[in-house]
This record gives C-alpha cells, structure tokens and sequence, in this order.
C-alpha cells in the first residue's frame, strides 16, 4: 500500500511540474418519453428516465432539432459500447479523427445511482476525463449505448475491492493536493525523511476517511444484471445514464459487431438517419 502511494506522490508531483425543455408536452412527469433513433443498420427505441431531467430534455431538443440527422456511431468497441452524436462526423471523410465534436456546453452530471446503472442497453452521456473535466459533466450532445459483458461473481467481488481501494487512492490524492508545494519543496531537497513522514500522515488521514464512509459494495440488482445480461460496471457513478434501450438491442449488437479502424470508427459507415419523440 505504502509503495503504490509512494508512486502516486511522485506522479503528483511530476504532474505539477510539467512532466457535458422541462416538463413533457402533456404535462405528465410520471410518463418516460421514448425516441427513436433510425439508423442504417435498422431502429432503436429507447427510453429517457424522468430522474435525470437535465439530460432528457437536452436529448429531446438535439432530437427536434435535427442535430442527430446525419451522424455516425463514430466509436463502437465490441462487448464495451457504442458511441455516437458528434456533429463533425456529419459527411466526415474516411479516416478522419472523430469524438471530439460539440454543441458548445456541457450538461451537469445527474447520477441516479445506483438505481441506474451501466447494464448491457443503457443509455449514457459521454463526457472529458477527470483531468480538465472534475465536476463529471457530460458532453452537449455525445452518447453511448452500452454492449459490455457477463461478469462472473468472483470478478465482481474483485471489483468491488478495486472500486475500495481506488477510494482510498483518491483520498490520498485529494490531501496531497493540499501539500504539494511542500512536496515539492521537500523532493528538491532531497528530504526522503520528510516525504515519509507525511507520507505517512497522509496514508492516517485516507484512510480515517474512508473508514467513516460505507465500503463500496453492488446491489443485488446490479449483480443480476451484471451477470445474466451483462454490461460495464466500471463506469458506474462515472458517466450519468439518463435511459435504455427497449426495442431495438438486437440492433445495437449487430452495430457492435462491425469492423473497425485503429482509433474504433467503423470502416463502413453506421449512421443516424434520424431521431424522433414517438411517445
């Protein structure tokens, strides 16, 4: 444990010096609108959850307004997911980079979790890494529809413990943060002495924290899904999932299926036709 924070000091510390419409038109909150989305390799429906209402409603405008029409499933990992909604993939040339296109704003992040989760057919908003984006919101207009896959229970459990110990890590990390021109200071001094002792006081203070919280631990619904349908529970609580597939998943695997370049853009095309609210 020591020797893996002592890593993550020295990772720090080179790091600092260089080295993503409201209500429903009838008014009824309780009904989930259902979109959708023509593709050239056939239909998917999806539903968009009512809790997560910044992100359905934003889905429901890019759908009305037509931004949609004419994108590719730019990215598509077999047993992962498939991704799509970048605006610069309209008419892109074969071999263009894709992903990084947008509509000019984020979405704050809605986690409704873990009622909602990353289970084979959900649907989620794809966002910038923690690095320049901490707050986890999600792109103006990308998404995913998640392909993953089957988990046996030993793994899961394994999960878990990975999912704890990254806990710990990322306290150790958010106290370091707070001394890094000490650090710093001692590192350029040669002061291991000094490293150790707050290394030492830090690695106290993680994990006094992290004992006060709940271990991380799957629900029983995630471990049934998770291992009968499948899915990605690594990007749970990471990514906001804001609805599912309902009809249409064979679609979805069929699209995953497709060849792709290096950068995971299919060689052939899949495009959206278009999205429209049909309930």
């Amino acid at each position: 444990m020591k020797r893996n924070l002592i890593v993550l000091l020295t990772i720090l510390v080179c790091g600092l010096t260089a080295c993503k419409p409201g209500q429903k038109k009838d008014g009824n909150m309780e009904k989930e609108t259902k979109l959708k989305i023509e593709t050239s390799a056939g239909d998917i429906i999806v539903k968009l959850y009512n809790e997560t209402p910044k992100h359905r409603d934003n889905f429901i405008k890019l759908a009305e307004d037509g931004t949609y029409e004419g994108t590719l499933f730019h990215r598509v990992i077999k047993d992962f997911m498939i991704q799509a909604g970048d605006p610069e993939s309209k008419n892109a040339p074969k071999g263009k980079m894709l992903g990084a296109g947008d509509v000019g704003y984020t979405v704050p992040a809605e986690f409704v979790y873990p009622k909602y989760f990353h289970k084979k057919g959900a649907l989620s908003a794809a966002r910038q890494g923690d690095n320049v984006n901490p707050k986890k919101e999600s792109s103006g207009c990308q998404f995913y529809i998640v392909t993953g896959k089957v988990y046996n229970d030993s793994t899961l459990l394994g999960m878990e413990h990975q999912m704890n110990q990254a806990r710990l890590n990322n306290a150790f990390n958010a106290l370091a943060q707070k001394h890094m021109k000490e650090i710093y200071k001692m590192r350029k001094d040669g002061d291991q002495e000094g490293l150790m002792n707050l290394q030492d006081t830090l690695i106290a203070q993680a994990e006094a924290q992290v004992a006060d919280e709940p271990e991380f631990r799957f629900t029983p619904e995630q471990v049934k899904a998770y291992t009968t349908v499948g899915g990605t529970p690594h990007l749970d609580g990471e990514y906001t999932v804001f609805g599912e597939v309902v009809e249409g998943m064979d679609i979805v695997d069929k699209i995953q299926q497709v060849k792709t370049d290096r950068s995971d853009r299919p060689e052939e095309d899949v495009k959206i036709e278009k999205v429209t609210v049909i309930d």
